[in-house]
């Protein structure tokens, strides 16, 4: 089958899913496109450059999911509800792909247009709403940050939680009763991503 730059992105996101960004290696996508890796060289320039529009694709996607989250929200929706609707369609994006989260919090490096989409979008949300322009920059990337981060937590969790003794739970209730409090509310991950998104929001409302 021809190569071609979309083809050597497929395999890019695969190898990328299966090794991680700093092993990930010209030579590997040309494997598993069953090509040399010289061949590839002549659709992209090198590691930065594709890592550059991995990052873009899942971007790009990213930004595609907030339109339809936007264009679903009532006329009469507040800043809050369109800076909500990005951020979660934006998490609920990035996490579809392995890895997703590394490539959106590497994107400035890479000059990445997707993302720059992305911040451009809720900036304007931001200004839009009348917030003072000397802050929305640090707002609007305060919430991009916000989400790669617990996009990051949520990819890095193991897949089974460490064994708890009850000596050992024990002891932790002892060294940090606030954090092991059984009253304390459990919320799922969903309800915790809509809250701190909601805490962002009421702090950024309060700026001078």
């Amino acid at each position: 089958m021809k190569l071609t730059k979309d083809r050597i992105v497929d395999a890019g996101m695969a190898v990328f899913a299966e090794v991680g960004y700093q092993n990930l290696s010209m030579r590997q996508v040309a494997d598993r496109l069953d090509a040399h890796a010289g061949s590839l060289y002549y659709h992209v320039r090198g590691k930065d450059e594709l890592l550059a529009l991995m990052a873009d694709r899942v971007c790009l996607r990213a930004y595609d999911a907030g339109t339809r989250a936007l264009t679903a929200l009532p006329p009469t929706a507040t800043w809050q509800d369109r800076t909500q609707a990005q951020a979660t369609a934006l998490r609920l994006s990035i996490k579809q792909h392995p890895g997703g989260a590394q490539l959106l919090a590497e994107s400035p490096g890479m000059l990445s247009t997707g993302a720059l989409s992305l911040m451009e979008r809720l900036l304007r949300t931001l200004l839009d709403a009348g917030l003072p322009a000397d802050h929305c920059h640090i707002a609007a990337d305060t919430l991009l940050s916000h989400v790669t981060g617990f996009v990051l937590q949520e990819q890095n969790q193991p897949a089974t939680p460490p064994p708890v003794t009850a000596e050992l739970y024990t002891d932790l209730r002892e060294r940090f009763p606030l954090l092991m409090d059984p009253s304390t509310p459990r919320h799922s991950q969903d309800e915790k991503f809509a809250r701190s998104v909601r805490l962002l929001c009421a702090g950024i409302a309060t700026l001078p």
